[in-house]
Formats: C-alpha cells, structure tokens, sequence
C-alpha cells in the first residue's frame, strides 16, 4: 500500500522530469539580470459549466445540480537560455455543486437502503424485504429475522449496524443500493450497499484506487489541489538541437501530455496519459481530461528519405509515478461505468460487512460479517523502473504527402484495474481463518494494475476524390485482464485488438447551409478480445463477462452560420452490443474571438437492461460441501444479475441512462 492519492513519499513528489525543468528554470533565471515581463507570452481563460440532470434514478429522484464548475486556466511560455523554452499550464477549478446540492452529492447524500429476499415470494404475492443488518442470517440482538443463525456457527456473519462503540461499526446511513442511478433494485439480483457521501464524512469504502477513491470534500471541489499537484497541467522545458547532417532532434522534458492516435472519444492509440473520467464521463474534451504527466519525450527528426517525404522517431519515458484512470468516487456527479460505486461498496464489505440481497441459495438476503467477501487489498504500483512507460513511435508522410502514418510500440501498466478473486476469507460456515481457506472462486478480491504491451499504427489519408479525410487506427494488446467465472481467480489474461476508422468531410447541405460548409465527421470502433471463454450452465452462461466483439459507432455534424460565429452541433453514438445510445445537442456561439457560449444537452437510451445480467457468482461453490447446489461441483452454475458485473456489458451508455442534462458553458478567454 502506498501514501494515499499517490505520491510514494514527498522525496518523490516532483518525480524526476519536473525537478529538471525547475533545475532549469532556476539557471536561466539566474543567468538574466532581470525579469522581463514582456518576454512571457501568456494566455489563458475563465469558464463556468453549469449542468442541471433531469432524469430520474430508479428510486424515482431527480438529482437535479449536478455540475457547476468555474475553472481559471493560465498558460505560458518563455524563452530561457542556450537555446531553451520554458512552457506550461496552470489550471485551478472550484465545483460547487458540493455545497449548492450536498444532500445528492456532498456531506449529506445518501440515506438508509432495505434488502430484497426473493425465495419468500413462493409463500405469497411479494418477496420479503429486510433492512441493513437486518436479513435473516443476522443474529445480533433485536434483529428478529435471525432464522438461519443455526446454519452459521458461532454466529460468522455477524456484523455491527446499530451499535456506535462496536468495532467494524456499518450504520445504516449515508448509503444507496449499487446501481440504483441506472436500474432497477429488488428485481431478483445481488443488491449491496454503498456509501456515497465524502471521505472525510464517511470513510467507510474509501482507499486510493490509483489517484482517487479516498478523496474529501475539499478534494472533490478543488479537485486539482491534491497531493499529485494537478494545479500544474503542464511544466516542461523544449529545446531543438541541429545535427551536422540538417536532421535535429527536438526535447520536450517536464510535465506534459503526449497524444498519440487520430480518434475522438474512444482511445485506441491515445493511451500514453491517464484520463480523469470524474469531470463529465467521456463527454469533455479530451484536452482537458487528460492528466499531464512528467515526462522525457525526444523527437529524431530524420528528414526525407528515398521512400518518404519526412519521417521522424520519437522515444518517451513517463517518470512518475503510477497514475489509474480516474472513474469517479462513489457520491460524485460522474462515475464512469458506475465502477467507482462498485469497488467502494465492496470494499466496505470487506472492511466492515454489510447485507446483500438474495444471496443464500441465490435468494435469501445474507448478511456478512468483515473479511469474508469483496476488496480485500489495493496493489497501487510502487515506483521503480520497471512500472514506468515505454514507448517508441516511428512516422513518416508519404513522398505525395497524401498519407501521414505512424507505428507505435507502448509498454505501460494498465490505467483500468484487474480484480483478482479467491482471496482468502473467514469462512462464515465455520469461522475459520483466511490460513484455513481451500476453495475456489471466492467473491474476495485484490485489485491489480497488470503491464501491458501495445503494438499498433495509424494512417491519415487525404482522399482528393471523396474531399475528405479518412483516418485509421488499431492497436494490439497483450497482457491485458477481464473478468472470467471460468477461471478459479475469477480473471483471464487476454490479448485485445481495437481498430478505428474514421472519415471526415466539410460539404454544403441545402436545406442546412447554403452559403458554408457542413463539417461531417463518423468513426466506427471495433473490439475484439481472443481466447475468449464462454460456455452454458445450468442456471445461466459462466466465462468472461464482456462482449467477444463489439462495435462502437459515433455521428457528428456540425454547420455554420454568421461568418462563423454560430456553430450548431449534434452528436451521435451507438454501442451496438449494449444497444445503448447517446445524443449530444449544441449551440455554440462566438460573441467575440475571446467569449464563447455553448447551450446543449445530453440524453442517453437503452434497451431492454435483461441484456446486461451475467452470471455473479451466487452459485460459484466457493465453499463445498455448504455451498454446494446437488450435483454441483467446483465450477460456477452461473445464477445471473445485473451487479456487479453488468456495467462492463452495458458500458458508458448504457450505466448512464437515466442521466439525461442540460448544460451551459461560458468561455471567456485572454491573452497577455
């Protein structure tokens, strides 16, 4: 385990490359007699994002303010000596949407939950529900639904909801169901709790996840405030160094973000930075998702060849340390795939027990006590050399200078988590210890950050005829790991290809403009995922959990109006496996060059959700003879649900369907 939010130790804080550029911003300023204000070229911008959801959760809340960030951003460059240039980026954002609707995103959110035992609908018209702590397996005084407590010697699943002194205490406050944002509850499946208000109110659940997970109040307004010092978005020094031979070699050392790729909102290639999904899901810009990190990026311009009109290598090493994907902690606005409310409310039964709906015979509500199932321990990559990135980019530009391409080779840790299950767990049968534990496929997890190589390439094409250009992207991926109730631990390793092409065209269209140009731009990504397992059981399909193949389709057709003050916008996007769908209207209007207005909205749809149930390990016989159904042996007989696993099938469309929005978005930008 490391220092929360990231930095292993404040000897390390600046990770290497940053202490170099302010090595070298401290020479070159020393190296001048004075300051010259005039010399810095500076810019930057205010902007305020508003954003208002309208639609529903499944309790029937409408959560209403759900964004309203004013961020100052500021950046500079200045030329140093010997040839040097200092640049950067600082960028500071407050989010009051913590304190204008705390009791749905703050310190008050959240409430009490009740749990669903389906098995008793077979005795009358409608199941039977219990409170937290309360299901029929609890036998702590004044619980009187303990009829199973013979079954579990030494009363192993217990665990302390109404008492404050006790330790390991689980209140019954501060929680939501898993899910409740996006589905239906009490339909049959897993419910557990979680609890969704800020660390620093409620620490149940809540350890560093790779950067976020552990985070305040303070934190999630001022996210760029913390420990990992996001206030700085960029802090780099560049320099050219001409070679004898014409060719030169251009360096670029500090904070930074690399972007490689040519697509819009899906990576394939563009996976060099880790992106913060908690500022608005997948629908910011990338520009300012993008967390920069310090870096050594050298560029070998090589020039032109007998084969190519220029071609060039460039080799990085990102310095510091490890950094996940941000998916959103669990009470916040955004959290992707609703992943963050998947491993808070698992860690909190690991750490302190809790209730989960239907799980004794896959349909009495169980209560469990700590330590026996959900995230046991968070392996966040300690620094060493070993758990930096690689990469290695050859490109080059045809000699008709109609096709730009390049070939790319990126060593990493994946920035998406593994959950390795099996975990050794008390036994709530026997009590006996994690030492005694020799199952198989134990819903106790260890959350892993696995290497992965990439290999892959990308090709601009100008396509004179059609007037449009095309674009193609694909990376292969080996080391990767997903989630597999075929496998003991509960995860296969699997190599992975992506691929995206994309075509980009500005052509008049009558009945929209007349007088300018419509920009339409489509892309089409496809996945696939090799040695893929799958196979039918008794109560369902056990194996991997995501789609062997999958599409992802996105529309944009963007016109112009007013000499190009007034843009309107509309958006498309379709993942075909989850049928899920998202529509992305704007208004963008140009007052000035410096002040842009932008009016729009999101809205999300999906099909029918049954599509997203896979099996959940309610029937996996992690411990034989007791949870054995007759006839079964060591294998998952896959009784299926939505949770937890249903939101890598129902992906970022399909988890956010009943997020339906509007925003406003005020840019007024300056420059110095």
């Amino acid at each position: 385990m490391r220092n929360k939010k990231g930095w292993p130790g404040a000897g390390r804080l600046a990770g290497g490359a940053v202490a170099a550029v302010a090595a070298v911003l401290w020479a070159g300023t020393a190296a001048q007699a004075g300051v010259d204000v005039s010399s810095w070229h500076l810019q930057g911008y205010y902007q305020n994002d508003t954003q208002y959801r309208m639609g529903k959760d499944q309790t029937g809340n409408t959560p209403g303010l759900s964004r309203e960030q004013n961020t100052f951003s500021l950046s500079y460059n200045k030329g140093l000596f010997g040839g040097w240039k200092l640049g950067g980026t600082f960028r500071g954002s407050y989010n009051g949407v913590y304190d204008l609707n705390d009791t749905e995103f703050g310190r008050k959110a959240g409430g009490s939950v009740i749990f669903q035992s389906s098995a008793f609908a077979a005795g009358g018209p409608a199941p039977q529900f219990t409170s937290f702590g309360e299901s029929p397996g609890n036998t702590e005084p004044g619980n009187p639904n303990g009829i199973l407590a013979g079954a579990f010697p030494g009363n192993a699943l217990h665990f302390n909801y109404n008492n404050p002194s006790a330790p390991n205490y689980n209140p019954n406050q501060g929680l939501q169901l898993i899910g409740q944002r996006w589905h239906p509850t009490h339909t049959g499946g897993v419910d557990i709790a979680v609890p969704v208000r800020p660390c620093d109110v409620d620490s149940r659940g809540c350890v560093d996840f790779g950067g976020y997970g552990d985070q305040s109040v303070s934190d999630l307004r001022f996210p760029e405030f913390n420990k990992r010092l996001d206030a700085i978005r960029e802090l780099y020094v560049t320099r050219d160094f001409q070679l004898p031979n014409g060719q030169d070699i251009f360096l670029k050392i500090g904070r930074q973000q690399v972007v490689w790729g040519r697509t819009d909102l899906f990576r394939v290639l563009d996976v060099v930075n880790p992106v913060d999904f908690s500022r608005n899901n997948i629908y910011d810009d990338l520009q300012d998702m993008r967390y920069p990190m310090a870096m050594f990026n050298a560029v070998y311009d090589i020039g032109p060849t007998k084969w190519l009109q220029d071609s060039n290598v460039q080799f990085i090493w990102n310095a510091e340390p490890f950094r996940a994907d941000n998916l959103g902690q669990c009470g916040q606005a955004n959290v992707m795939l609703d992943a963050g409310c998947t491993f808070r409310g698992l860690k909190n039964l690991w750490d302190n027990g809790g209730s989960v709906s239907n799980f004794a015979g896959g349909n009495i509500a169980t209560d469990f006590g700590p330590h026996q199932i959900g995230i046991r321990n968070v392996y966040v990559p300690d620094w060493k050399l070993s758990n930096t990135t690689f990469g290695l980019k050859f490109g080059g530009t045809s000699p008709d200078g109609s096709i730009a391409f390049s070939l790319n080779y990126l060593y990493y840790l994946s920035q998406l988590p593994s959950l390795h299950g099996n975990q050794p767990a008390v036994n709530p049968f026997t009590g006996a210890p994690p030492s005694a534990y020799t199952g198989n496929r134990l819903i106790a997890f260890d959350m892993h950050y696995p290497h992965v190589r990439l290999f892959g390439g990308s090709m601009d094409y100008q396509w004179d005829w059609a007037k449009s250009a095309v674009r193609f992207e694909g990376a292969y991926t080996s080391g990767e790991e997903f989630a597999n109730t075929l496998s003991s631990n509960l995860y296969s390793t699997n190599n992975v290809l992506r691929t995206v092409v994309g075509i980009d065209r500005p052509t008049f269209i009558p009945f929209i403009s007349g007088a300018s140009t419509t920009l339409i731009s489509a892309q089409l990504f496809y996945q696939h995922i090799f040695d893929f397992q799958r196979e039918t059981r008794p109560f369902g399909t056990a194996g991997m959990i995501d789609w062997q193949d999958n599409v992802t389709g996105t529309l944009l057709l963007q016109g112009t109006y007013l000499n190009g003050r007034f843009h309107p916008t509309i958006i498309f996007a379709r993942d075909f496996m989850a049928q899920a769908n998202a529509i992305v209207p704007s208004l963008i209007y140009n007052f000035t060059n410096n002040l842009v207005v932008t009016l729009g909205a999101n809205f999300k749809t999906a099909g029918n959700i049954n599509r997203y149930k896979v099996t959940d390990c309610r029937a996996c016989n992690p411990y034989p003879p007791f949870t054995a159904a007759p006839g079964q042996g060591d294998e998952d007989w896959a009784l299926s649900g939505i949770e937890p696993l249903g939101i890598f099938r129902a992906g970022p469309f399909g988890t956010a369907r009943r997020e339906q929005q509007v925003f406003l978005k005020v840019r007024q930008s300056f420059g110095l």
